[in-house]
């Protein structure tokens, strides 16, 4: 399943920097090169990781591309920037937790239309390798994180003004999380809240029509303004590490069901409905000393209420909602999914769906969903 994390992830990154074919050449000459130096702290979310905390540096480079409209998504989030982020931290130089890189996808949204001093809200989505995890014996210190490999997700509002046509200042604040979705226990996770400043130059001069309006063609996945809905079914499982509650790892399904009314090019909204079976309850209830009739009586249904971010064939989709029933919910009852999708066709999607429940990471599932597209007038 990493692999299939992976895949999806340098899918991502590809799609991003690339143009599909058709439709006029893309301009030349658009892309930066960034570096930022970060001030970081520990956001502690959990009382045991107070002993972690410290103040450390992170440096990022990065390799950037100014979009100029190509695609419809491009004009309607005034030509966000896309590219590719390398990170590297000693998180403090503590021992138990070792240094950290991360490599990372993003995509950097104007808040403004001042090109000379522009607000940006920057997010990122891509995997970190940690040089120290938790081991038993060897490195029983570090119960923040259980695997070398985790997901790296970066949210940052930034400034930036305008020096000349090829060179920006950056001043900027945000979060940068690592955590492997409870793949590997422990799985508290790293929060790092960091102020930073950076700089950013074209690598040649920009291309003179960089904030040309164009007009490209509507895809059948795009919205055209008439009043229609989609129902989609989706199918996820993922691992759940388990070994210090129950000394096992299990496997955990999810079936979901979304009807979702595209409102605008950029959003769906709905809701939806889901079916959880954790392997891990079972175990959980033998542990507690609690019983259960049978095997029905473990499934989690839920029902909640949905967001679609869309951009082009990628899009994201948040889920707060609430389980109806289930013998093992010590988590709580409300929970909230994130789910990156991506169209292979118009109705058939992949997609990497992470379940939480307020902040606390429950399992992440690799799936693939279907839609169908109603419309009524």
């Amino acid at each position: 399943m990493r692999k299939f994390f992976t895949a999806f992830l340098l899918t991502f990154c590809f799609w991003q920097f690339g143009y599909s074919q058709g439709g006029p050449p893309a301009p030349p000459h658009n892309f930066q090169l960034e570096t930022r130096m970060h001030g970081g702290i520990f956001l502690q979310h959990h009382f045991e990781m107070k002993r972690f905390n410290a103040h450390f540096p992170i440096f990022e480079i990065s390799l950037q591309r100014a979009t100029f409209g190509k695609k419809q998504w491009e004009a309607i989030y005034r030509y966000p920037m896309i590219g590719l982020t390398y990170l590297y931290t000693d998180l403090g130089q503590n021992e138990a937790l070792g240094h950290a890189h991360a490599i990372y996808p993003f995509i950097n949204f104007p808040l403004n239309t001042d090109i000379d001093n522009s607000l940006n809200f920057k997010l990122g989505l891509g995997l970190a390798y940690l040089t120290n995890n938790f081991h038993p014996t060897e490195n029983y210190q570090n119960f923040a994180i259980g695997s070398h490999l985790n997901a790296a997700v970066s949210l940052y509002l930034d400034y930036r003004k305008k020096i000349n046509r090829r060179s920006n200042l950056i001043l900027s604040a945000g979060l940068t999380h690592f955590s492997n979705g409870s793949m590997k226990t422990p799985n508290f996770g790293l929060n790092m809240l960091t102020v930073s400043a950076g700089y950013s130059y074209f690598l040649h001069k920009p291309n003179p029509y960089l904030d040309r309006k164009l007009l490209p063609e509507l895809y059948k996945f795009e919205f055209d303004g008439k009043k229609w809905f989609s129902i989609e079914g989706q199918f996820t499982a993922g691992i759940k590490d388990m070994s210090q509650e129950t000394g096992k790892t299990h496997f955990v399904y999810n079936a979901a069901i979304n009807v979702l009314k595209q409102v605008s090019m950029k959003s769906k909204v709905g809701f939806g409905f889901d079916l959880t079976q954790d392997g891990s309850d079972k175990d959980i209830l033998h542990k507690k000393g609690l019983s259960f009739e049978n095997e029905w009586d473990l499934m989690k249904p839920g029902a909640n209420l949905a967001y679609e971010m869309l951009l082009d064939r990628t899009s994201f989709l948040f889920n707060v909602g609430v389980h109806l029933s289930g013998a093992e919910r010590s988590e709580g009852d409300i929970y909230q999914k994130l789910a990156l999708k991506h169209l292979f066709t118009d109705q058939l999607f992949g997609t990497i769906a992470l379940t939480v429940h307020f902040g606390k990471a429950d399992f992440i599932g690799f799936g693939l969903g279907y839609r169908l597209d109603f419309k009524y007038y």
